[in-house]
């Protein structure tokens, strides 16, 4: 009797208290994975890490009640190195908490940013998603007959035959081009190997255009098995486990814009000292031309 009437009481009260409170209701927390991919060096460089998503991504899948934790992933690549750390930290602790994962495709998924998606068990996409990039590229400029009609004499001095490969400010050797070839042919077979292992039966069997490093609309990436389905992750969560399911955006530590530069002490009386004045320049110039290697990642996209 006792118990029943406690069992009644607990589901009113339940009823009254707003849903963040309320501990009946399933919930899966929500990851935010955004942005281009690579080493934030500065305070100003917003872009994907390991050392900055793993804090969120350990509080994600930290939460017991749990079934599940979803990705939203909105990102045009990067960085091969730091998206493959991210892929397999969300891989270890979905293996280590037994969780599903689920990722959400917003404006692109696209090179490192897919392989970041592959983490997933479900993926699914907007029809108007950017879907794909399955490549490895890099690129860079030729300064040497720019600096010859300057008058500018290049000195390098080195130890080892190999130490200035693909130096800008010298004519391009054969044999840097060679080598560059095998490292990046190295590089996307790791890629599609591990798109293969994550994607399994769902692909089809037209390797060369999927590998090719060619994008798709959410659609035509249904339809190529690269994602499971069209949808949001309102929509696809709601359905899934209820339309009352709670969906709380998990962040990590969000530190000031601007740091304090190391070596400074003391207040602002007199104006910035001039090795303050100098280390903030140097963090908008960094900032300024990782922006501009930001906005090329997305303009090669079309977005």
């Amino acid at each position: 009797m006792a118990d029943s009437f406690l069992s009644s009481l607990s589901r009113r009260v339940s009823g009254i208290l707003p849903k963040a409170w309320r501990r009946d209701l399933p919930v899966v927390p929500v990851v935010r994975l955004s942005g281009a991919i690579g080493m934030q060096t500065t305070p100003f460089a917003r872009s994907l890490s390991l050392a900055g998503t793993a804090q969120a991504l350990d509080k994600a899948f930290a939460v017991k009640s749990a079934p599940a934790v979803a990705l939203l992933i909105n990102s045009p690549g990067g960085s091969p190195v730091q998206s493959h750390l991210i892929f397999r930290r969300i891989r270890a602790l979905a293996q280590e908490k037994e969780k599903h994962v689920f990722a959400f495709v917003e404006d692109a998924a696209a090179s490192g940013g897919y392989m970041i998606a592959c983490a997933a068990d479900e993926i699914f996409a907007d029809p108007c998603s950017i879907v794909g990039s399955i490549g490895v590229v890099t690129a860079g400029f030729g300064f040497d007959k720019a600096i010859e009609k300057l008058g500018v004499e290049r000195r390098v001095y080195t130890a080892g035959t190999r130490k200035v490969t693909l130096d800008p400010f010298r004519p391009t050797r054969p044999e840097d081009v060679e080598r560059l070839d095998v490292l990046l042919k190295e590089l996307h077979t790791v890629f599609v190997d591990l798109v293969r292992s994550r994607r399994g039966d769902a692909l089809p069997a037209d390797d060369e255009t999927l590998f090719s490093g060619e994008f798709w609309l959410g659609t035509q990436a249904a339809g190529l098995g690269l994602v499971d389905g069209l949808g949001d992750v309102r929509s696809i969560l709601k359905a899934r486990y209820g339309e009352e399911v709670r969906m709380p955006l998990v962040q990590g530590a969000s530190g000031f814009l601007l740091r304090r530069p190391s070596g400074f002490s003391g207040g602002f009386s007199g104006g910035l000292s001039g090795a303050l004045a100098g280390t903030l320049a140097a963090q908008a110039v960094d900032g300024a031309m990782a922006a501009a290697e930001e906005r090329a990642l997305w303009s090669r996209l079309g977005l």
